[in-house]
Parts: C-alpha cells; structure tokens; sequence
C-alpha cells in the first residue's frame, strides 16, 4: 500500500451531522475531539435577514496522516423563511487547498438549481428537492415543537448541502444526565439520533439544555468517539493537537498472505470489536457468510475480465448505464478527461485491454504520488497530476466511464507486507472497478502490478462521491481478522 486518503471522505459525513439541536444563538463556538485531543472547531452561526434566516455551520478540522497534516474546511449555509421553508444553500469544502463549492436554489416547482465549481469550472445541474426534507431552521423549528420528554421519539429528513441530498433520520429523547463540559458539569438532556444511509445506520449523541443548544455530540468515527463540545471563543480557536489517522487504519494480517495460494481466492474470519456490527457488501470479487457472535466469513476471489468484449457498453442493464454517467467527483465528460482516455486507450477494441490500458496510464500519468492531497476530484487530478490511492481511483474510473466501460470507485483494505514499522497489515485504501461482461474487475492504478489479488477486503463502492462511504464509520477500525487461508 503506498497511498492512503480516505479520512476526506469520512470528514464530509462529519460536516453533515453538525445540524444537531441547535438554539436561536446569533453566534456558537464548538471544539471538535476525537478520542479526548483537540483536532478542530466548529463556528456556529444564525442571522435574521428580513424575513429570511440564514444558518451557516462552518467545520475546520487538522488531521495528520504518517507526519503529513491534511487542513480541512466544511461550511454549510441554509437560506430559509422564517416558518422554516427552504430557500437556498450553500455549500463550501476546502481540503488542503482542494476547493469545491456548490451553490443552490430551490424553486417553487420543487425543482433545485444547483452550480458546483470545482478547480474554477462550474458544472450545472437540476435536482428534485426530497420530500419533507428540512434544513437549519426548518429543524430548529421542528424540535422547539416537539417536548423534552423521556421516551418520546419522530422521524425526520435534513438535507444537507454538502452531499446535494436528504439524510433520513430517527430522534429519541432520553433523560437527563450530568455532562462534563471541560470540568463544567451541566444537567442535560440526552437525545439519540439514528441517521440511516443505504449502507448502515450511524447513531449520534447530543446532550441539550432546556433552549435545544446541543452542547455535547458524540459520533462514532472508526472505533473511535468524535465528540463536539460547546466552548468559549478562545478555546475553540486555540491550537490543536497532532492525532494521526493511520494507527486506525490498519488490520493486523494473522499470516503472511505471500506465503498462501491466492489461485482460488482467500478465505478471511472477520470479528467485530466489542459491539460493533459489521456490514460487508459483496459482489463479484467477495462473497459474505455470516456466522455466529456477528462475525463474517469473506471470500476473496476476483473476478476476472472476459475476453472480446467490445465497447462503449450498449447494453440495457439500468444499474450499469447509470455507471456510464458524469458524476460529481468521476467528471468524465470533462474534455480533458475525454482526452487522456483516449490517449490511454488508442485503437484498442477489447473492453478488458483497454481498462488494463487505462490503469496503467494512470499509474504513469500521476508523476506526484503523496499525502497532500486530501481528495480531489476527476478534473483536479487530471490537472495537477498529484495525489494519493484515492486521486489514482477517481481518475481510473472517469477516463473509463469516458471510454464507455461502466466503472465505479470500491474503497476498504488491502494487503501490503509492510509499512513503515508494521509488517503483514491491511491498511485503508481506494480503487476502481470497471464491469466486463457482467463482472466487476478491480483496477489499482496504485498498485501495478498486483502481488496479492485476493488482497483487498471492500467496504463500500459508489460514484466516489464522499457520501457513498458512510458505511465505513461503522466498520473501518471495527474488527480484527481472526484467520486467512486459501479458499477450497
């Protein structure tokens, strides 16, 4: 494993879980922790404007990875009447010098005009507002509605501007408990909110005075507790501690994977850590058995590319057309992108040679491989050339969806037989598949050519937008493996 870049990813799902109970405050200071150290703040923000309410939550966050420090900026800005009805949003994602930014409108027809810039060029695109979803004020309104009384509990929809999308979620109110706040010991109210993506449901903790001013959350992030406590000015913006990422990004491999027959695929027993419930996608490289006390058996058999299969894929399967399209991170109708793919691929007319192709071209294409990139998309890549396992991904399947082969990002494990001062680890790690005759053939522009092919454990697949990777919160650092051996 050279390159590891995930941590983006998983701080958007961050970013989106802010919307906690919030009061009618002008302005709020939050510091951000992880496991007890100080990595970030968050600047709270409400202002009357008319007979509008604009709502902003802006999340600055510095992480390290292997000695490298990833700065990371999220704001999110709700434009709403003052009954709560939406009206606009904007959103604003900085990652060390990454910049993307998505601006909306919300018309009277339900329709939402969306610009998202990125890299200086604008994308335009027209959404449907989800059904009963609200915003900043619309939920601030809503719980101000509701009473603080143990055990009762409703449904709610909370759009977030970051992901252009609606998180459906479930709020329970508990009781009251005694809340450290920095040696502050303040009664509040415990309120528990389920948030339900299509992988897993991911639980947060808010504890809340009788105003609805969450003044501690707490989010599970990769075995590890992500807490947001209300704070003065001067501590929030105070210096931050150095936590590297990486120590919870590794599994500990039972046996050297180098020295097992991989012909027939690999064999893993995965077993989660104290409560922790895995949830283990498959598909044509990986095969899921549950089995008692929550663990998993997973067999790892890539699939491999069928022969004379010709492209751009003119098929009727609607999954795999859908793979086919511009995404916002896979911005493959991007001319640049249009271009490289070409480049790439030349005359080649079998579909399995030109993804080998396109692979490979990546791999030579991004001539500064390191950790300061903390997630680009297509386009900035193609640009700057620059980047980690994540960046080599996104590129790799963009330049194959232009191509015309179905293609996707798959992120999760894989096996190296050392790194720095580990030995035999699976480490975090993104690559792309690209669908041959029916199949998903992984492609690892980062890893040419592949010593271990039953090496990679997937957690998740999408369009390498940062939401299709929820699901990992819950699993990523949630397990060990107990044992490896050859499959029968």
């Amino acid at each position: 494993m050279r390159r590891i870049g995930l941590l983006s990813c998983l701080c958007v799902y961050l970013s989106a879980s802010v919307w906690a109970a919030k009061g009618p405050k002008e302005l709020e200071y939050a510091a951000v922790l992880l496991d007890g150290k100080k990595i970030g703040h968050v600047i709270h923000t409400r202002k009357v404007e008319g007979d509008q309410v604009r709502t902003s939550d802006e999340m600055n966050l510095n992480i390290s990875r292997a000695g490298v420090t990833l700065k990371i900026s999220t704001t999110e800005t709700s434009i709403e009447t003052l009954k709560g009805k939406p009206v606009g949003f904007e959103a604003l994602q900085n990652i060390t010098g990454m910049k993307q930014t998505a601006i909306g409108t919300i018309n009277a027809d339900g329709k939402v005009e969306v610009t998202i810039t990125s890299m200086g060029i604008p994308q335009k695109k027209v959404i449907d507002w989800p059904e009963g979803a609200v915003m900043a004020e619309g939920m601030r309104l809503l719980e101000m509605d509701k009473t603080l009384v143990k055990g009762s509990s409703y449904n709610t929809r909370v759009f977030s501007p970051s992901l252009l999308s609606a998180i459906d979620a479930s709020v329970e109110v508990g009781g009251k408990a005694d809340v450290d706040l920095f040696g502050r010991v303040v009664r509040l109210t415990e309120i528990k909110v389920i948030m339900k993506t299509a992988d897993s449901d991911i639980p947060t903790t808010s504890y809340v005075d009788e105003n609805l001013d969450a003044l501690k959350t707490i989010m599970p992030l990769m075995g590890m507790n992500m807490e947001l406590i209300a704070c003065e000015k001067e501590f929030a913006l105070s210096e931050d501690d150095v936590v590297d990422f990486l120590d919870r990004m590794f599994v500990q491999c039972p046996a050297p994977l180098k020295d097992l027959s991989q012909d027939s695929g690999l064999v893993y027993t995965l077993a989660p850590k104290k409560d922790a419930k895995l949830k283990i996608p498959a598909d044509d490289t990986q095969a899921v058995k549950e089995l008692a006390d929550g663990k998993i058996q997973l067999t790892v058999k890539p699939a491999k590319a069928a022969a004379k299969v010709k492209f751009p894929y003119s098929g009727k399967d609607s999954q795999l057309i859908e793979t086919l399209k511009p995404s916002t991170y896979l911005q493959s109708d991007l001319e640049v992108i249009r271009d490289l793919a070409k480049q790439a691929v030349g005359n080649e007319k079998d579909a399995a040679a030109a993804a080998k192709k396109i692979e490979l071209f990546v791999n030579k294409y991004i001539t500064q491989k390191d950790l300061s990139i903390g997630y680009a998309t297509a386009g900035e890549v193609a640009a700057g050339r620059q980047g980690d396992c994540t960046e080599h991904a996104v590129l790799t399947a963009a330049m194959c969806r232009a191509a015309g082969i179905p293609a996707r990002v798959a992120v999760g494990l894989v096996y190296v037989d050392s790194f720095a001062d580990r030995e035999h680890v699976f480490g975090g790690h993104a690559w792309a598949q690209a669908n041959i005759g029916g199949k998903w053939i992984n492609l690892d522009a980062t890893r040419v050519p592949r010593e271990n092919p039953a090496g990679y454990i997937m957690l998740g697949m999408g369009n390498g937008d940062p939401q299709d990777f929820f699901g990992m919160v819950n699993t990523l650092g949630c397990f060990t493996i107990e044992s490896v051996e050859p499959a029968k």
